[in-house]
């Protein structure tokens, strides 16, 4: 039996272990996937034992994915330009880090500009975390021409030093803007939040989209998918934006993992997407 974990902290809300399981099943792979919860301290001492023991992969949730990466072996190309890993393989006795988060947020917009002369998004991301380069690079690919991204977080330091890493990919018609916690933009069409806040029911934000109610082509997502309506997103139905929830990035996501792992590409079908509603 091969063992696959997600590691985290916190890690109770994660609903991994149902869908990989699940698959596990279906597909008649011998194997099982837990939840871990590790401090940051701990986290080498997790890496030595995919090394040495029957662990054939792993997930990374916040707060490590990138504090996961010195103890790593290499990251793909994407992993080591967004310095952001969610999924760790083993090949040839090496842990290499990948980052799955990327594609799968982009495969859950690409639908939002249907041909290269639509108006680009201009997009705000909340938040400076593990996964918020990943959502940078996406849009970045999204958008061809020019855009603008505005990136704000309560720390504005951990703000600047996510820009200073990640701006180098970026040409300067999508350089992204660090706005001060607060100031909201006045001209958004994406507003993506990347922070764990909604993980507790009715954590806010606390900030101000009053401007935009009743705009119903203003895209809310939240990367939370469990619960699947956070505050961030009953406000924005309040207001009648549009809203999605992490659920199917998060789907996504895990098909690219698995297929990491096993070489089989699964089906995101009715029963799958049924077990997140549990």
């Amino acid at each position: 039996m091969s063992n696959y974990f997600v590691i985290g902290n916190p890690i109770d809300h994660s609903l991994s272990p149902l869908i990989h399981n699940y698959w596990f099943t279906k597909y008649k792979i011998k194997g099982i996937y837990k939840k871990k919860n590790l401090q940051e301290d701990n986290l080498e001492v997790f890496v030595q034992s995919m090394r040495d023991n029957n662990v054939k992969g792993a997930n990374v949730t916040v707060p490590f994915k990138k504090k996961i990466i010195p103890f790593l072996d290499e990251l793909t190309k994407i992993a080591e330009e967004t310095q952001s890993v969610n999924t760790i393989t083993k090949k040839d006795g090496k842990l290499i880090g990948h980052n799955t988060d990327v594609t799968a947020f982009g495969e859950t917009i690409k639908d939002l500009k249907r041909n290269e002369n639509d108006k680009p998004l201009n997009s705000l991301i909340i938040g400076a975390g593990g996964v918020t380069p990943s959502i940078l690079f996406a849009i970045k690919h999204l958008n061809n021409s020019a855009s603008k991204i505005y990136i704000t977080n309560r720390t504005k330091n951990n703000a600047d030093k996510l820009l200073a890493e990640t701006s180098k990919h970026f040409t300067e018609n999508l350089k992204p803007k660090i706005v001060e916690w607060g100031n909201v933009p006045k001209d958004i069409e994406l507003v993506v939040n990347t922070t764990s806040v909604g993980l507790i029911k009715d954590e806010s934000l606390d900030l101000d989209f009053s401007d935009y109610k009743d705009m119903n082509n203003v895209i809310f997502y939240d990367l939370i998918y469990n619960p699947k309506e956070t505050k961030f997103l009953s406000d924005a139905i309040k207001r009648r934006n549009k809203t999605i929830n992490g659920k199917m990035m998060f789907l996504l996501q895990a098909k690219q993992a698995f297929f990491k792992w096993t070489n089989i590409n699964v089906e995101i079908d009715h029963e799958v997407s049924k077990i997140l509603d549990k």
